[in-house]
């Protein structure tokens, strides 16, 4: 965004219209000891070209590794249109659009945007976003308690193949409203939540199953056969998607009979960028009878007295404006900048552009796996995957990786710290960033690394089944 600064003239009028003689009177309320009158450990001030510099060789320090790691976050392209728009300062700038009669292009902007994704999820309603999607599913449990009257047990199924940070997350935010979050194992040989696993609670009054589709090991789920059991035993269904995999795989608001009741996710993929760990969104879509249990705002589109048409915020049942005992939420926030940037990128790329990232992204996936897998690298688990796959290691995976990283390479997400029984377990991932040469050049880093182990007697554990 570019910076205009006010001329001296500029000042003085302002200070002038105010009444007030000089800047230092607007800060007369600030106690005189407690002050500041130099900052003496703030360096002089440089020059644009001189700082330009400094941030350049700062940048260049981190260098620009080759990355394989998923498990949430992924590197997408991001046409340059998309940001540009969005820095531009009527979006950059603008404040929670309270006033309507102020804010009609961020309420229509927000209004497009959940039109997209009610559109990709197969939804009937969208809010505006939340803070990340870790939040969003800790939301999506609170919106299942309220919505699922019939139950009265505060219990949700959470599979242990759902992402462990969103687990995590959502544990630390519903455990103090004697909520229970019931864990539910995955399949040793599929890494999918197996109906098997599910038949001790027929019958038991429970609030919601949750489904991850692709799950956090990439592995696509059962979601028709999930759905309607949950459905069958009086529980909602509750998704955690990936935004760019449902361009391509069926959407939650069709899954099994009646589909997902409340869907979440994370919106990152949607146009905005690695950027050292955020700020990212979560999104959130239910079915038209759960609306009034669902947290954030929305915005509705509508005419006014003369016909022209308007947009509004409609609900937004929010911890400001009533009691907080009350509200749906007390934490959620609309990550507007973000949300207009999936916004502007999902306009660009389109439905069909969409999907092909998807297939491109599945595509890299399988070469990755064909190329990585020898005889001491073998696929975990035995279903289809999205764009993401566990690989195992009959080598110790710590002397593999580090020269991989010496080569500025980041080979993937270690699963031993969050899943102890898959040791020597890497999650790998391709998305449409990634050429043939790079993975090529992955490759040909792990084969020279498990040379160079093995020549040197470097124990070898028996392969997994």
């Amino acid at each position: 965004m570019p910076f205009i600064p006010h001329t001296e003239q500029d000042i003085r009028d302002m200070l002038d219209t105010i009444g007030v003689s000089g800047i230092e009177q607007l800060f007369d309320e600030i106690p005189a000891e407690l002050r500041s009158e130099t900052l003496d450990k703030v360096p002089a001030a440089l020059t644009e070209q001189a700082l330009s510099r400094v941030m350049g060789r700062r940048a260049a320090q981190d260098g620009q590794p080759l990355c394989f790691i998923g498990a949430g976050a992924y590197e997408h392209h991001i046409p340059a249109a998309v940001w540009e728009i969005t820095t531009r300062g009527e979006f950059y700038s603008a404040y929670t659009p309270y006033q309507a009669e102020a804010s009609q292009g961020t309420l229509q902007l927000i209004y497009e945007y959940q039109s997209m994704m009610t559109a990709l999820m197969a939804m009937e309603v969208s809010n505006a976003s939340l803070y990340d999607g870790a939040s969003a599913l800790a939301e999506a449990v609170l919106m299942a308690i309220r919505a699922n009257r019939k139950s009265k047990s505060r219990r949700i199924l959470m599979p242990s193949a759902v992402h462990p940070a969103y687990r995590s997350t959502t544990h630390n935010i519903v455990r103090n409203q004697a909520i229970e979050l019931v864990d539910v194992p995955y399949d040793s040989e599929g890494g999918h939540t197996a109906l098997d696993s599910l038949a001790q609670y027929e019958g038991e009054d429970i609030a919601a199953l949750v489904i991850a589709q692709p799950n956090f090991f990439g592995i696509l789920e059962d979601v028709d056969a999930l759905t309607d059991w949950a459905h069958a035993n009086g529980m909602l269904v509750i998704a955690v998607v990936n935004p760019v995999a449902m361009a391509l795989l069926k959407p939650p608001g069709q899954w099994g009979e009646q589909g997902a009741d409340i869907v979440v996710g994370e919106g990152q993929p949607l146009g905005v960028p690695l950027s050292s760990g955020g700020p990212y969104f979560g999104f959130m879509c239910c079915r038209q009878q759960y609306v009034r249990q669902m947290p954030g705002r929305i915005v509705g589109r509508t005419v006014d007295r003369d016909g022209r048409v308007g947009y509004t915020l409609t609900l937004q049942a929010r911890e400001q404006h009533i009691r907080r005992s009350r509200a749906t939420s007390n934490i959620c926030t609309n990550q507007g900048l973000m949300v207009t940037a999936a916004t502007i990128h999902m306009a660009i790329v389109g439905g069909e552009g969409l999907r092909r990232v998807a297939q491109a992204c599945h595509a890299n996936t399988r070469k990755l796996v064909e190329q990585l897998c020898n005889e001491h690298i073998s696929l975990r688990f035995n279903r289809p995957y999205f764009h993401e796959a566990v690989l195992s290691s009959s080598l110790p995976l710590e002397r593999l990786l580090r020269p991989l990283y010496a080569h500025n390479l980041q080979p993937g997400y270690l699963l031993a710290d969050d899943y102890p029984e898959l040791d020597e377990a890497l999650l790998v991932c391709a998305t449409e960033t990634k050429s043939d040469a790079d993975i090529e050049l992955y490759r040909d880093h792990l084969a020279r690394v498990i040379k160079t182990q093995t020549t040197a007697g470097c124990p070898v554990k028996p392969k997994m089944a």
